[in-house]
């Protein structure tokens, strides 16, 4: 057979790849930055505030809540408007409205601002999942996804370090505590991609100038012989699709644990011994590190062989198992992150798979309308998640009965999946 670096159609992609998927990894980067931050201003805020983990856990959690509610409509705008004007409308906002996250002074300002950082970046990730189905067939979607969501992984890796070096060296500058300059120095990358969005992406094939005729053509032709396998069904059948809740209820599970390591995992690590802010950001970095390289092989492996269903559950399991060793060793630094970083790489593994399977079986509107509606129904687990660890944590005084509500979440994820999920 020859290498795949020689057929045309293999370069024309990687052409492609090299044009948007570093940008829209920056993008990501960006976003999951100003989403979890709040788990690294935890450590200053609460003692600032006043603020109990429960309410912690709540506002970390109300994210999701405008994200819900904004989800789906955000995502049929896009269709309308243009995948240009539509992210870059998202990234500018929410930059904006999470750098005034500094002027958080009360439980209730805390709750509004969070709420309204969920609702600005509705849409920016399912718009993103739609985005790669307008260049990619399904069969090397899996590693564009990976590549994306490794900026993931890349925001733990630099938000550790820059979180912990912003809150330690800026504390006290022109009155401001380090948790505040932290939310007002991070949301301005945000508001600059956004605007640099309008001028560098394109809306899709027939749009990018940068694409001769032929090659539009080509990439034309790819995603219309990968359209005939998927279904166009109304957007009234989607709501009421099995398949498509089915879906939502396997995300929910995976997302559970995937914040519950965002929100909760420079907490771990200071559990394990370690007490500087600065170090504590060096070494959430680690697990991350692990985790971008493992999801970019196992996505590379599922497209590779075609099976979706073991992989997924195969890396939940090992992000399960990763939590119970971690909290079960949380005393020692060394075992809990080594078990933090297969936890991290299983955990985040699990999405680029999974997308796989609804990206492959919707097309048209009912894509843009159920990769939203799953996406926004299991991002709910990212209010359901560190609301519980947080109030689990005040009952109890400690966080190991509420990570293990979160590895149970990913055993049944790993269960439903293969037992229900068919192949597509």
């Amino acid at each position: 057979m020859r290498p795949a670096s020689n057929d045309p159609l293999d370069r024309l992609y990687r052409r492609v790849s090299w044009r948007l998927m570093p940008f829209l990894f920056l993008c990501y980067v960006a976003a999951y930055l100003d989403r979890v931050n709040v788990g690294f201003a935890k450590l200053q805020m609460l003692a600032d505030l006043r603020f109990s983990d429960t309410v912690y856990g709540i506002g970390a959690g109300i994210f999701f809540v405008g994200y819900f509610l904004f989800e789906v409509p955000s995502n049929l705008l896009m269709t309308r408007t243009g995948a240009r004007i539509w992210i870059a409308r998202i990234m500018i906002s929410w930059g904006v409205i999470s750098s005034a996250m500094m002027f958080t002074n009360s439980v209730a300002s805390f709750y509004v601002l969070r709420f309204l950082l969920g609702a600005a970046e509705a849409g920016f990730f399912p718009g993103i999942i739609l985005y790669l189905t307008y260049w990619y067939p399904a069969h090397r979607r899996a590693r564009m996804v990976a590549l994306f969501m490794s900026g993931v992984a890349v925001a733990g890796v630099v938000g550790g370090p820059l979180s912990g070096w912003i809150m330690k060296t800026f504390a006290g500058q022109h009155g401001l505590s380090g948790w505040q300059w932290l939310f007002l120095l991070e949301g301005v990358p945000s508001m600059l991609i956004g605007v640099w969005t309008l001028f560098y992406l394109d809306d899709g094939i027939r749009s990018a100038r940068w694409l001769g005729e032929d090659d539009k053509r080509q990439l034309e032709q790819a995603i219309a012989e990968d359209g005939k396998q998927q279904r166009h069904m109304p957007l009234a059948q989607v709501f009421s699709n099995g398949k498509v809740w089915l879906l939502a209820l396997v995300y929910f599970l995976f997302v559970m644990g995937l914040y519950g390591v965002s929100f909760w995992l420079p907490q771990l690590v200071k559990n394990s011994g370690v007490d500087d802010v600065l170090t504590i950001g060096l070494l959430t970095a680690i697990p991350y590190v692990v985790a971008a390289v493992v999801m970019v092989l196992a996505a590379r492996h599922s497209d590779r062989s075609g099976e979706r269903r073991w992989h997924a559950a195969a890396a939940a399991l090992a992000g399960a198992l990763g939590l119970i060793v971690a909290t079960v060793y949380s005393d020692n630094t060394v075992i809990a992150m080594a078990a933090l970083s297969v936890a991290t790489a299983g955990i985040l593994s699990t999405f680029p798979i999974f997308w796989s399977l609804p990206t492959a079986m919707l097309g048209g509107a009912a894509a843009a309308a159920g990769i939203a509606l799953i996406n926004s129904v299991g991002n709910l687990a990212g209010f359901v998640s560190p609301y519980l660890v947080g109030a689990i944590k005040d009952a109890t005084h400690s966080t190991a009965n509420g990570i293990y509500l979160l590895a149970a979440s990913l055993v049944a994820g790993a269960v439903l999946v293969v037992a229900a999920v068919r192949r597509s």
